[in-house]
């Protein structure tokens, strides 16, 4: 495939909530469809993209945050998450896809595939969450906006520029992020959600709608997961995790792929929490075992 053939092509696509940013790659069916989590964009995944040829790619932002519409703040339940996806495949004329969530969109990833399994060929979990695990262990920035309890405190920092900073650059340190790098993550993908810039306005409204009901949604998930629905899934499940995560760590891994049945479990060495960012090729090599049928065990 040429090289002006591989070119990222960027769009906004129609929702009956609001327009949805895109960046698509074209190539072969099933595309693979990345979604990200919180509180980042589209961004997370610019290192992937480009080596998942020949497979059609497509990353978006969720409505809400990167550069897709601010219009309808909330919006976002795992039902509601799921009819802006459905709503996005439709106009891409896409009938089925590799679906794969990372961090907060992994249950998002996982309730779509529940209740739509005929329009995903293959489901792939990126250091993500569901329920209630024992593992579970939320980093102390999403833990103090989630608290209702702390509000007024949360509100108070993340409407101070400089309390917001700070707190950003605490978590971008027990992440083991260099938040100084132009080209990093945090400067490229997040920084940008708290405080907008030149493509786009801050994310702000979504950051504190999506947090203030992580708990609820966190109980919803133990709900779907006790209800059997997880386990009698019979979309194949893969579950890649960076083996460097300080909160989502390899036991979570295991504990996530252990409410499906014979999922594949990857632990990528020398990858934090966004793998696909860290170690972007090896991710691609088992994304294009897992859509070739071949062995990823």
């Amino acid at each position: 495939m040429t090289e002006p053939a591989l070119a990222p092509r960027d769009h906004m696509v129609e929702t009956p909530k609001g327009d949805v940013f895109v960046r698509e790659i074209p190539g072969d069916d099933p595309p693979i469809v990345l979604m990200h989590g919180f509180p980042d964009d589209h961004g997370a995944y610019d290192r992937l993209l480009p080596l998942l040829s020949p497979r059609r790619a497509v990353a978006f932002d969720w409505l809400g945050y990167g550069r897709s519409g601010r219009a309808h703040p909330g919006g976002f339940s795992l039902p509601e998450h799921a009819r802006e996806l459905e709503a996005l495949l439709d106009h891409l004329g896409i009938e089925r896809a590799v679906l794969v969530g990372h961090d907060a969109s992994g249950p998002d990833a996982v309730a779509f595939t529940v209740a739509r399994p005929q329009r995903v060929t293959q489901l792939v979990l990126l250091n993500t969450i569901f329920g209630h695990l024992p593992s579970l262990k939320l980093p102390e920035m999403i833990r103090l906006l989630a608290d209702p309890a702390l509000a007024p405190l949360a509100d108070a920092m993340i409407d101070d520029d400089a309390q917001r900073l700070w707190l950003l650059q605490f978590t971008a340190d027990h992440w083991g992020m260099d938040s100084l790098d132009p080209q990093g993550l945090a400067v490229q993908s997040i920084l940008p959600q708290f405080y907008g810039n030149a493509d786009q306005p801050d994310a702000l409204p979504a950051i504190r709608a999506w947090t203030a009901r992580l708990f609820d949604s966190l109980s919803e998930q133990d709900k779907l997961a006790d209800s059997g629905a997880l386990s009698d899934l019979r979309v194949p499940v893969s579950v890649i995790f960076g083996g460097s995560d300080p909160y989502l760590d390899p036991a979570a891994a295991r504990e996530i792929a252990g409410l499906f049945t014979h999922p594949t479990v990857h632990v990528v060495p020398g990858a934090s929490h966004w793998p696909q960012y860290d170690q972007p090729q090896l991710v691609a090599d088992l994304l294009a075992a897992l859509t070739n049928n071949r062995s990823l065990r």
